[in-house]
């Protein structure tokens, strides 16, 4: 069993090392590839030394998953190129969400879309994760007319520079680089990526269209506003469901409270409520706020939080991986 991280040096490669570690993940042989800069510096993996490796060396050692975290152009070059050599990628970038042939996998929902010739997985968008991982049981059982979803995002979202620009405007530092148009610090951004024609971010359809895909319904009527706020640890959503039927609160927490994954994290009269800095490295989803919308039939809101780099990247890939494992290995 050959692994090898594409993209190991990265705030979100860094933590599929941890959570390699974590879970234990099996392997014989295990290979690390980041940068043409980094080729051949050290990297330290459960107390062992190991060099950074190139992507071309790392394919002639012929490994058996590769999980990429190294941005679209390197996926759309490189993950074929595994692919040939019977490799499986699981790829953390948007090169391939939307691709036909392509599974977009969140492994509790839909692992067994994945065929064994299906030697490209991607990994959905961070938000997008957390969002049908809360969702999906309450679909499945109520239908949804219609979904509306503001996110809260945080700058490890948009990687490494943009956490030195938050923390060097907090500590009032010169020549700051700048990732983002205006201060992060004290501030919220209702941009995160690049606008499109409908006015619409990248970002915001990604969440649109990803949704669709992962719950094979290309018909949900969904709508989002993405916001970039001052924070490290995790990204929120505030979402509001038109269920088909109707439903009782209770019923609704029930199902969650079930749901593997997913931890409810409801009690306002103790002010008991998900927030970025109790996910923070967490692997689970966490959901609170659950309420009935009085201002329509079968309305419900909900609060969602997770650690964008661990379920929203890291942890759901490994995760993809291990099942890869035992399914098709």
């Amino acid at each position: 069993m050959k692994i090898t991280v594409v993209g190991a040096t990265g705030l979100v490669g860094r933590e599929i090392l941890n959570v390699l570690e974590e879970f234990q993940v099996p392997f014989d042989e295990i290979y690390f590839t980041a940068s043409e800069q980094s080729v051949g510096k050290p990297l330290t993996f459960k107390n062992q030394n190991y060099t950074i490796k190139s992507l071309n060396e790392v394919i002639n050692l012929k490994p058996n998953i590769a999980i990429f975290s190294a941005g679209s152009s390197v996926s759309l070059e490189y993950a074929p190129k595994f692919k040939e050599i019977g490799c499986y990628v699981v790829d953390n970038s948007s090169a391939w969400r939307m691709h036909e042939d392509v599974p977009l996998v969140v492994p509790e929902i839909n692992f067994d879309s994945i065929k064994k010739n299906d030697f490209i997985i991607a990994n959905p968008n961070c938000s997008t994760i957390q969002l049908v991982m809360v969702l999906n049981p309450i679909y499945h059982r109520y239908g949804l007319k219609r979904m509306v979803v503001s996110t809260y995002q945080a700058v490890t979202g948009t990687g490494k520079n943009a956490v030195e620009q938050l923390m060097g405007e907090r500590q009032n530092l010169p020549n700051i680089k700048k990732v983002y148009p205006y201060p992060i610090d004290l501030n919220c951004i209702p941009q995160c990526d690049v606008f499109l024609e409908n006015d619409y971010t990248k970002e915001e359809m990604k969440i649109v269209n990803e949704t669709r895909k992962i719950l094979d319904n290309q018909s949900l009527r969904i709508t989002s506003t993405a916001v970039r706020v001052p924070v490290i640890g995790g990204h929120s959503e505030s979402v509001n469901l038109e269920l088909e039927k109707s439903f009782s609160v209770s019923d609704i927490k029930e199902i969650l409270y079930q749901t593997p994954g997913v931890i409810v994290l409801d009690n306002p009269s103790e002010k008991e409520y998900p927030m970025p800095i109790l996910a923070h490295g967490k692997n689970e989803v966490f959901v609170g706020r659950i309420r009935r919308d009085e201002s329509i039939d079968n309305g419900l809101n909900l609060w969602i939080v997770a650690d964008n780099l661990r379920k929203g990247a890291a942890t759901n890939a490994v995760q993809i991986a291990m099942r890869l494992q035992e399914k098709f290995l």
